[in-house]
């Protein structure tokens, strides 16, 4: 699972950001502050067998990667329920292995994405049981062998709920044992999910006054608006993109490099976009949250078609290195709503026109009072396997220039 660490834009504009003091943005809003993410990992158990395949297809074996990981967002509504969003997959998928003996392997792809009460009961000073229940839209890649279904796709509602203990460490750290479940359809011909999973949350602490206006008033530069321009080529290939993706060929390796970030079949071979982000809260030296908004314009490689995209956006940033002469940074902003002009592209499945978009970078401020900004990033559409259409937009290395206000 890629999609770590991601914060949801529609939920956390929520109308108390305007609420902090104009100078300061080094308190959370009373939203971010009563919130936590989790990630887990486990095992995650799903039957598929022959008896979900079509009449005069079958295996003898399969291929089962049990590992898993599960990411979540959660609100918390009282001291002892919260609200969670989040996602479930497995790191690798399941596979027919040699379907009918004839060298035929094909995988079936599944995802989760669920929104949850969650209910904790105190056991002890540091030790609680919770109750978790929910829906989840469960979305499943069947496979085809010389253009016949096999095992087709399926897109439904379905119910999720789980239990777990956790272990207090903190006020910012709780550990977590987990089960959660998907129960069997037999109206989309999908085995029940289980999943057991070891993990953490992490709850936002809020600073007091004195500490944030101490944070506020250090000599650390956060831009709190700045406006790009950005411009990038297919010409110059997607090795960046397949790199971040771990899909970079090189020499006998088919998949070099880090999986955090995503490519698409769809390619990009001219793009343009410009984006306004606002500060919406600073620590005192290394990170900052921002909200933004973009427009983009790319041109598709292979058919050459015209395609707009407009996003709202939540971006994370870290300063690696503070220096006298300028700031050097990353940046990473995922599951950014977007609108996306042409649905399917080019003859692939990219999905609808509602998707996400992704973006990372690296770039410097620079100049007097930092006023200027470049940055070289990578961007990404797609749905999330929310849709069995996804496969998803890749847009190449973009120079970026910049202005702080």
């Amino acid at each position: 699972m890629k999609k770590l660490f991601v914060l949801i834009a529609v939920l956390f504009f929520s109308s108390d950001f305007f609420s902090q003091k104009k100078q300061q943005k080094t308190k959370f809003t009373n939203f971010l502050a009563n919130s936590y993410y989790s990630l887990n990992f486990g095992g995650i158990f799903y039957p598929f067998s022959n008896d979900n395949l079509i009449d005069g297809y079958q295996t003898e074996t399969f291929s089962r990667n049990w590992f898993s990981g599960r990411l979540l967002l959660g609100h918390k509504l009282s001291e002892d329920v919260s609200v969670q969003f989040g996602t479930m997959r497995p790191a690798s998928w399941f596979k027919y292995d040699n379907v009918n003996n004839i060298g035929y392997e094909r995988s079936v792809w599944i995802n989760a994405w669920s929104l949850s009460v969650k209910k904790d009961f105190k056991l002890q000073e540091k030790t609680s049981f919770y109750a978790e229940a929910g829906i989840a839209n469960l979305t499943r890649f069947g496979f085809s062998i010389n253009d016949k279904v096999i095992y087709d796709d399926a897109h439904y509602a379905s119910l999720i709920y789980g239990f777990g203990v956790q272990y207090r460490l903190s006020d910012k750290w709780r550990l977590s044992a987990n089960g959660t479940f998907l129960p069997k359809s037999t109206k989309h011909n999908q085995p029940s999910i289980s999943q057991a999973s070891l993990g953490f949350e992490y709850h936002l602490q809020q600073v007091d006054d004195k500490t944030a206006t101490e944070y506020a008033t250090n000599d650390y530069f956060f831009p709190k608006n700045i406006f790009q321009v950005s411009y990038g080529t297919g010409e110059i290939g997607f090795g960046f993109n397949q790199f971040f993706g771990m899909s970079l060929p090189v020499g006998n390796f088919d998949s070099f490099g880090i999986p955090i970030f995503w490519v698409g079949e769809v390619k990009a071979q001219h793009a343009l976009s410009l984006t306004y982000q606002r500060l919406i809260y600073r620590s005192e030296k290394i990170f900052s949250l921002d909200w933004g908004v973009s427009a983009t314009y790319f041109q598709s490689r292979k058919g050459k078609t015209d395609v707009f995209a407009f996003s709202i956006f939540p971006t994370l940033r870290f300063y690696l290195m503070r220096k006298k002469e300028f700031d050097f940074y990353a940046n990473y902003s995922i599951i950014g709503p977007a609108y996306i002009s042409k649905a399917d592209i080019d003859g692939f499945e990219s999905g609808p026109k509602i998707t996400y978009q992704d973006t990372m970078g690296f770039g410097i401020f620079f100049g007097d009072k930092r006023k200027y900004n470049i940055e070289l990033r990578i961007m990404h559409y797609s749905n999330g396997n929310i849709f069995t259409r996804n496969d998803g937009v890749a847009i190449p290395l973009q120079l970026t220039l910049g202005k702080t206000f």
